[in-house]
């Protein structure tokens, strides 16, 4: 069995590290001038992996805080990133500046052969497919567009070409500290052989005991926590040692 893993989230735009409310842009709350020395304070609280995403790539379609990410990459955490992936190149400039897996969201929806290359070129292990829900139908382009496949279908379309890692986020859930949608992760996560990491509505260690709970008897194989480490509403040691 995958040993579960906590993922602190660190969203960046314009260079400092914010959340958004269910994915809106113009609900954003900005929680730090300096990404990395938020990754330094997670590295240092005892992350094994840190959660990345260039939500201004996101939006544009191409790697605008890359940088910040590969220095976050050198403080001892794994990480992974998203946002704004959508070429060859865009994985391999991550990969080769010690990043340990990049996210493929949109480019996922918008071209599914060209991300199944990517995973039987850089391996299963460092690709990871996000997929963003509304309504349990896939979102893109940093949750501005949803697209007209359920996110059960994604999944198992890839999990049958060899993908292995996913996220799936509720953005329902996402930035509101109510509590994540463990039964559409279940479901995901039971539709296909593959590890789904848990992201959106984190607001408790109780959500995330539950989330570890679900984690026994499925596929689930980590939790996203952003907002609540912000918040204050709990430790990332406390979560750690749930």
């Amino acid at each position: 069995m995958t040993e579960f893993q906590i993922f602190p989230a660190i969203d960046l735009r314009n260079g400092k590290c914010v959340r958004l409310f269910q994915g809106d842009y113009a609900q954003e709350t900005i929680y730090g001038d300096s990404p990395v020395e938020m990754a330094k304070k997670f590295v240092e609280a005892g992350a094994q992996w840190i959660h990345m995403v260039d939500l201004d790539g996101a939006k544009d379609g191409v790697r605008i805080n890359d940088q910040v990410v590969i220095e976050a990459a050198k403080l001892g955490a794994k990480v992974q990133v998203g946002g704004g992936i959508r070429t060859r190149e865009d994985i391999e400039h991550y990969l080769s500046n010690g990043i340990e897996r990049v996210i493929i969201g949109s480019l996922a929806i918008r071209n599914p052969e060209l991300a199944v290359s990517f995973i039987e070129e850089f391996g299963a292990d460092r690709i990871v497919i996000g997929i963003d829900a509304k309504n349990g139908m896939a979102a893109t382009e940093g949750w501005i567009e949803t697209s007209g496949q359920a996110a059960t279908e994604v999944a198992n379309y890839f999990a049958a070409k060899g993908g292995k890692h996913f996220i799936y986020t509720d953005i329902a859930t996402d930035g509101t500290l109510a509590g994540p949608n463990i039964e559409a992760n279940k479901a995901l996560a039971d539709s296909e052989d593959a590890q789904v990491i848990v992201s959106g509505g984190i607001g408790s260690l109780e959500d995330v005991r539950n989330v570890k709970l679900a984690s026994i008897h499925s596929n689930i194989a980590g939790v996203i926590i952003g907002k609540a480490l912000y918040e204050k509403r709990f430790t990332l040691e406390e979560a750690l040692s749930c």
